[in-house]
């Protein structure tokens, strides 16, 4: 999680969390981590096909 954004420390890491339970409620927020979650994972999932499939066309492009 760190990886994706180096240049947060943890002192923002709380300030950010302080600020969505505010804006989202103690109620909501669970429901946004999840909504969150999932959009996070599809989209590492859409980049990993989209390197795939990059990389198989480089492998058939050099076979020719």
């Amino acid at each position: 999680m760190f990886g994706l954004l180096p240049s947060i420390g943890p002192t923002e890491l709380i300030l950010i969390l302080a600020l969505a339970l505010i804006i989202f409620g103690p109620g909501k927020l669970p429901e946004v981590g999840k909504s969150l979650g999932k959009t996070i994972k599809e989209f590492r999932g859409a980049t990993r096909e989209d390197s795939n499939a990059g990389a198989a066309k480089a492998e058939n492009n050099a076979d020719k």
